[in-house]
């Protein structure tokens, strides 16, 4: 974490990513690793939040069935992530393209379909992040920014790994982590040790 802060070569906070090679193979549906987690010390970006169901929902920016259909018809997507509930999922489902695309459609698997909306709302202001293996086996995760020093943004790496390695498939026996790697935006990648 030092040597990633101290090799920061821009002039703005940048975000600090961590990359992990895992020992699995995308293609296999068991082995397509897929989690969330709420970083202990956030992420360090401001989100927007909106809540697709009728009740007010506190520290929500934007809530309401027909204020976020007028903003979707007009192609207005002035919000970072979307918590529905079951019930409204249906009045989503011709915004799929839309919304899809972007990342933004809920999703039970991340957290954003769920009947305890206020609890959704509140890890996503909190610093939940949302982690998935690419196609060549990677995950790649921004875990804060550099202004949090090493002792929040190891606290951060320390529960990614910890997920993605309670997400260890059944299939995959040995040398699950093959290596992580550290850097901040436009800076150079540093090779770590995960165990």
């Amino acid at each position: 974490m030092d040597l990633a802060i101290k090799s920061n070569p821009t002039k703005f906070d940048a975000t600090v990513e961590l990359h992990i090679n895992l020992n699995v193979d995308p293609k296999q549906a068991d082995q397509n690793v897929r989690g969330t987690v709420v970083l202990p010390a956030g992420t360090g970006n401001v989100v927007r939040v909106a809540v697709f169901d009728d009740a007010k929902v506190a520290n929500a920016d934007i809530s309401g069935v027909e204020a976020i259909t007028k903003a979707l018809d007009k192609g207005e997507l002035n919000f970072d992530i979307l918590i529905a509930t079951p019930a409204q999922m249906a009045k989503l489902g011709k915004y799929a393209r839309v919304l899809g695309p972007k990342g933004l459609m809920p999703n039970p698997k991340s957290g954003t379909v769920t009947t305890d909306v206020a609890k959704a709302v509140k890890e996503a202001k909190a610093g939940r992040v949302e982690y998935r293996v690419d196609s060549t086996g990677i995950v790649h995760v921004g875990v804060g920014k550099v202004s949090f020093g090493k002792a929040k943004l190891l606290e951060n790496v320390q529960a990614i790994i910890a997920s993605i390695k309670g997400n260890k498939p059944a299939s995959v026996k040995s040398g699950y982590i093959k290596v992580a790697h550290v850097t901040t935006s436009m800076g150079p990648s540093i090779t770590t040790s995960v165990e």
